[in-house]
């Protein structure tokens, strides 16, 4: 019978009508039960005690069904195929088959002999005699069955041992892992392995793709085996140094080739809901003005709108050894927010290999990338779109880059570091060194409020000063441009810098695709990021968490030094410094208060993590939090955990802060509220 009414709303009557059929199905092929049966709702999960019907229809309509009980074995339902069925099953293989081939394309498909062998697996069969199973449907369904259950590879390839035994002599089943991969692996994508300089000075491609040592710092290409001096290049080990790149325009052709992705690459233009609410990005004034600007590409809904991210990872995870990869990474603007953000549809470009970061030399590595993104802009190419069957001519262009602050500067050209830390304020940022602290401090986010705003004229709350001045107006495209033109930049670690200082440390590499400089917002602040360090710095604060907390010795000198809050002034005392208690100091009791709260939460299972394990009742803090525990934290529990141990002035402000971020992170965003 038909199972889709079990994803229906359960208020509905199709839920209702599927309620009665499956209930009588089970009545039907348990006969034998006494009217009683396992109940499948959410809460019971078809465990005992055994329920009425009345009862399991109340369940279900409350708590509705376990969305992965598709197949009924507690009510009835024989799971085991007939040999009809298995023979269905095996032409649903080779069916996918077909569609995978024709997804890859067969221009890509059919190099280094890559067709034959498939063709050969396809036909072969799993053992003399067998009409059932190819060799290459066995191993399609042992991988599909790995991939579900979390095999590892070494039981991977016991199973496949005991299956080897198990069937007749002169069986094709792979006895081990890697064999079973090399059935498989004329499916992979294709990618180029490109040669990089050890110091990020150059890639070993086009002009310099013959040579043998870097022509900046002389650096080998290649690794040199153990004790050899030589420079003899035909005794050279392997590369030095790798840039991994998945070329994206074979990929995209890949999407059109699916009707169903097809389908969905223009839902921005055909499904979009439209009415002045900003849901997606295409609701974004950028998008509109880049239609009316590049008329030519935004008539055509099929032409790819991209976003760019990337940031620096450990591959070895929480170990000790200091290691960054970066992955760049491309979303796809074009599907619904239901798909952009999907695994599915987020496209590994490139990986640049670490073990250092490339930080601002990350511009040699974008190149091949950059080539291809330009081609796609002043070319563009033709694909085949599956779903309405004719040809046309795609073309795709990069939105803008998402990153936090640091990667920002990576990719900009900007540096975040120092007095002119501020990428928008650029020359006119309002800094202050404190002497204590010694830290940089940027006090002048008054001026961004309205003209009279009554912040403007408050001294004591702020840094002892009016403020009058007239926020700076964001730098355009052109003018940012214009600025990096004649910086001078010699990428590579172990070139010499020039000595002239600049706030622009290069001219970007996202300069050479045509309209770039056209773009209102060419890089966007990762909110998340920004999240987790203002959330650690609060709780820091609070708790009073050493090397976390922002209220320490060093700040209330800075405080006496610029002249406001002076009851917060250190008094000494004998030999002791002793800090008045500010408006957030919690006392123990109020801490211990405040961790018990978060201690007792109990969240649904994939929410966040088990907040009960982050909290340390013995030194009244919170440890190994995740950058998702703190988005959770900041916009649903801290309100909910202050309550009744702080002033009302500082629960208020506190909680607005986190009302701020849950606005800015919700689906639909009115944008007459967000001033």
């Amino acid at each position: 019978m038909d199972r889709s009414w079990m994803r229906a709303n359960r208020l509905s009557d199709e839920f209702d009508n599927g309620v009665v059929e499956f209930l009588e199905f089970a009545e039907k092929n348990l006969p034998n039960n006494k009217g009683l049966f396992p109940c499948p709702c959410v809460s019971c999960g078809n465990r005992d005690p055994k329920l009425t019907k009345d009862e399991i229809r109340d369940h279900l309509a409350w708590r509705g069904i376990c969305q992965n009980y598709t197949q009924w074995i507690w009510h009835g339902e024989v799971v085991m195929p007939s040999v009809s069925q298995r023979e269905k099953v095996c032409v649903d293989m080779d069916d996918r088959l077909e569609d995978m081939i024709h997804d890859i394309g067969e221009e890509s498909f059919k190099r280094a002999h890559v067709y034959d062998t498939l063709c050969k697996d396809k036909e072969e069969p799993l053992y003399p005699g067998c009409t059932n199973f190819t060799r290459l449907s066995a191993v399609l369904r042992l991988f599909n069955l790995k991939a579900k259950n979390g095999w590892s590879d070494k039981s991977f390839t016991d199973l496949l041992g005991l299956l080897k035994e198990m069937l007749p002599e002169g069986n094709t089943m792979p006895n081990r892992h890697y064999e079973a991969k090399k059935v498989l692996c004329p499916m992979g994508m294709e990618y180029e392995k490109i040669h990089a300089c050890p110091n990020d000075c150059i890639l070993y491609r086009k002009e310099f793709e013959n040579y043998d040592h870097c022509p900046k710092c002389k650096a080998s290409r290649y690794k040199k085996k153990d004790g050899d001096s030589s420079d003899d290049v035909s005794t050279k080990g392997p590369p030095a140094k790798v840039l991994w790149y998945l070329p994206i325009i074979s990929r995209f052709k890949r999407l059109f080739s699916n009707a169903n992705d097809a389908k969905n690459l223009r839902w921005h233009a055909e499904e979009r809901n439209e009415d002045g609410k900003i849901r997606h990005v295409a609701d974004s004034l950028q998008w509109k003005k880049i239609d009316l600007k590049f008329q030519s590409f935004g008539k055509e809904s099929r032409n790819l709108r991209l976003g760019l991210a990337t940031d620096g990872m450990n591959p070895y995870g929480s170990l000790s050894c200091n290691h960054s990869s970066w992955p760049v990474l491309l979303i796809i603007y074009n599907l619904s927010p239901l798909l952009c953000m999907k695994r599915k549809y987020m496209m590994l470009s490139m990986m640049i290999p670490g073990p250092k970061q490339p930080g601002n030399d990350i511009d040699v590595y974008l190149s091949p990338l950059i080539d291809d993104l330009r081609l796609l802009w002043e070319q563009g190419v033709d694909v085949l779109d599956a779903y309405s069957g004719e040809h046309f001519n795609m073309r795709a262009m990069l939105f803008w880059t998402i990153n936090d602050f640091p990667a920002y500067g990576n990719l900009s050209g900007y540096s975040v570091k120092g007095h002119k830390a501020c990428p928008i304020c650029e020359k006119d940022t309002s800094y202050h060194q404190l002497n204590h602290g010694r830290k940089t401090v940027y006090l002048g986010h008054r001026k961004f409020v309205d003209r009279h705003h009554p912040y403007r004229k408050l001294k004591k709350a702020f840094n002892g000063k009016s403020e009058y001045g007239v926020a700076p107006k964001p730098l355009t495209g052109e003018e940012v441009y214009q600025r990096q033109q004649h910086v001078k930049v010699i990428f590579g670690k172990k070139q010499k810098k020039p000595a002239e200082k600049n706030v622009w440390k290069k001219r970007s590499v996202f300069f050479d695709l045509p309209y770039w400089s056209s773009l209102d917002v060419r890089h966007c602040i990762d909110l998340m990021h920004v999240e987790k360090n203002v959330c650690e710095s609060l709780i820091g604060t609070l708790l009073h968490i050493n090397g976390k907390t922002k209220d320490g010795l060093s700040a209330r000198l800075d405080l006496a030094e610029m002249g406001i809050r002076q009851q917060l002034t250190p008094q000494q005392i004998g030999n002791k410094t002793y800090l008045p208690p500010a408006c957030h100091t919690l006392s123990k009791k109020e801490k211990t208060s405040f961790c018990e709260c978060l201690q007792g939460i109990k969240v649904p299972q994939g929410y966040s993590s088990n907040i009960k394990r982050l909290v340390s009742m013995k030194d009244l803090k919170l440890i190994g939090l995740k950058s998702h525990d703190f988005h959770v934290l900041m916009q649903q529990l801290l309100p909910v955990a202050m309550r009744g141990i702080l002033p009302i002035k500082v629960k208020k402000t506190i909680t607005r802060l986190c009302l701020f971020f849950n606005a800015i992170c919700s689906k639909v965003i009115d944008p007459l509220k967000l001033d």
